[in-house]
């Protein structure tokens, strides 16, 4: 896997944005989507598979939970897919990942978390195109007919009612992109997207079969809140991500934290 480490706000810049010109059509636009981790030695597990890593089979009786007790609120949600990504949004343990469009917003993952400012982060890049080769030929003609690169809720919706059908339809392990309704604000404000796998014991880098189809950016622990203060500045902050008095606090309580002479000592004393 492709690495980048980057030392300061102008090198990411440069490591998100350079060689995205498109010649075709004349536009900055690339087919990667961007994962945010605020530390770089965690995997690309889902947390299905951190909690419930003794019986995956659990995820059944999670979602029939989810639906139960949440029915006031999922009550006009006919969707299994869009179900499962509200699940996703609010914390339920399931077998997605969180992607975005945006590489800024995985910056903000990378960085958002205090009490990792000692270690380094990450942004993962995956490249779509590459992705959906190894997807089965069915699931590639239905992209091509509808000349698109993810799957929306309506594409969902015909591939598979759920797991079981998602699964019949290869007996290879196979992962896709889809892009849920914006049902809650986070979702949207998010840029949001999620990877799915049809078995949920394998991890998607590890079914990837080209080269460079994952790339890292790496920003290391003296770097973070460098980066974090400047994505202040363009809005991007919890504020933005997490819609709603929650979002607020935590803004304000990363804000106000004595975070800098902490961290920024070096600087300081430059």
């Amino acid at each position: 896997m492709q690495e980048i480490v980057i030392r300061n706000w102008d090198e990411l810049q440069s490591a998100i944005f350079d060689g995205v010109w498109d010649p075709a059509i004349m536009r900055y636009r690339d087919n990667c989507v961007y994962r945010g981790m605020s530390d770089k030695n965690w995997s690309m597990m889902p947390s299905l598979n951190r909690v419930c890593a003794h019986d995956l089979t659990l995820e059944r009786q999670m979602l029939r939970s989810f639906r139960k007790y949440g029915y006031a609120d999922l009550q006009q949600v006919t969707s299994f897919w869009q179900m499962l990504a509200m699940a996703q949004q609010f914390g339920l343990p399931t077998r997605l990942l969180d992607w975005t469009y945006s590489p800024l917003v995985a910056a903000h993952f990378a960085t958002e978390n205090q009490n990792s400012y000692d270690k380094d982060g990450v942004i993962l890049c995956v490249h779509i195109d590459k992705m959906n080769r190894q997807l089965p030929l069915k699931l590639k003609n239905m992209l091509e007919k509808e000349r698109g690169n993810i799957f929306t809720m309506e594409m969902m919706d015909r591939v598979a009612d759920g797991f079981d059908s998602l699964q019949a339809i290869s007996e290879n392990p196979f992962a896709l992109f889809f892009e849920p309704a914006s049902a809650v604000n986070r979702i949207a404000n998010q840029y949001a997207l999620f990877s799915v796998c049809s078995d949920p014991a394998v991890s998607i880098d590890e079914l990837a079969t080209e080269e460079k189809t994952f790339r890292r950016i790496i920003i290391p622990a003296e770097t973070k809140l460098e980066i974090r203060d400047k994505l202040d500045y363009i809005n991007i902050s919890e504020r933005m991500i997490y819609p709603g008095l929650d979002g607020i606090c935590k803004w304000i309580t990363r804000r106000y934290a004595a975070l800098g002479p902490k961290y920024h000592q070096e600087k300081t004393e430059e």
